[in-house]
């Protein structure tokens, strides 16, 4: 006994593969479904949140040697802008955006320090996030917590790296920390490794008017609650102590500054936080520059502020 039928055929779906979605960092094309990139290992997540809003995320890059301190800056940073109410507020877009900063606050509040950033680049914590601004238009930022000993693996041998080459030749700035300590006490292979991360970054295109040589740079000294020096005049403890790094910012960057943050200075929790001054182009002198809020600090949970003004 035959029995007539009808049986539906799921062929169809397989149309979604043929249109390949591509990477938002390298722009290589993956299937609509895939959670990270297959040439990059960047979160695919990030394409489709950029895809499903107006304004185009900028990217902005933490990088610098083993140590440096990457993974507590970003953590805290993400945490303390989090819990602002009015002026400035940073809201996570999707739950990875999160795990950096549960990462390193977990670790802090057991008075330790984050483990250390794996080299796979399948494993590193990617921030998305919208920063809210008062009476200004909302930013959104992309930001990684990037692995010093790939960062160096990739210098020393280009391309070994796709996500990190494909990344910092879009970012539209770039924070570069420096470890105070090390710095101080003449650690050569602390600038060393920091001038190789110059040279690379200034390598990274031949055309000088979109290249990082005009694009804002800030080197931070980190851990300088150690160094009163630092806190004091991060430039002049830079000219002292990195004497060849000052000078290559001088020769290869246009709009560079220096910078220093800590973490337990004062017995309490702090991070300062600012912004590299914009040089003008057409006579490379600084320009004039309005206050800039910055973050100095929490205490009892409470984000504290100050408003420096540019010199």
């Amino acid at each position: 006994m035959r029995a007539n039928g009808m049986i539906e055929m799921d062929s169809y779906r397989l149309a979604a593969y043929t249109v390949p979605c591509p990477c938002y960092i390298c722009g290589g094309g993956n299937n609509f479904d895939a959670e990270l990139c297959r040439h990059c290992q960047a979160p695919m997540a990030l394409s489709h949140q950029a895809a499903s809003q107006k304004i185009h995320p900028r990217m902005i890059a933490a990088i610098g040697p083993s140590g440096a301190g990457k993974t507590v800056f970003l953590g805290m940073l993400t945490d303390m802008l989090s819990r602002q109410d009015e002026s400035m507020q940073l809201l996570a877009r999707g739950a990875f955006s999160i795990k950096l900063q549960q990462h390193a606050m977990s670790a802090l509040s057991r008075c330790e320090f984050p483990s250390k950033t794996p080299n796979e680049p399948d494993r590193w914590h990617w921030v998305h996030c919208q920063v809210l601004r008062k009476h200004r238009k909302p930013v959104e930022l992309i930001m990684p917590d990037l692995a010093g000993e790939a960062l160096l693996e990739e210098v020393d041998h280009p391309h070994t790296y796709p996500v990190i080459h494909s990344f910092l030749s879009k970012c539209s700035s770039v924070l570069i920390l420096i470890d105070a300590q090390r710095a101080e006490v003449g650690e050569s292979d602390e600038g060393f490794h920091t001038m190789k991360l110059v040279s690379y970054l200034s390598e990274l295109t031949s055309e000088r008017h979109v290249g990082w040589q005009n694009r804002p740079v800030a080197m931070v000294f980190t851990k300088a609650d150690q160094c009163e020096r630092c806190f004091e005049d991060p430039t002049e403890f830079a000219i002292r102590h990195t004497p060849s790094l000052v000078q290559q910012c001088r020769e290869r960057l246009k709009r560079h500054q220096f910078f220093a943050v800590g973490v337990g200075r004062g017995g309490r929790t702090a991070q300062r936080v600012a912004w590299p001054r914009a040089y003008s182009a057409a006579d490379r002198a600084p320009r004039a520059h309005r206050a800039v809020p910055v973050v100095v600090g929490t205490v009892g949970g409470q984000v504290s502020r100050e408003t420096v003004s540019g010199e």
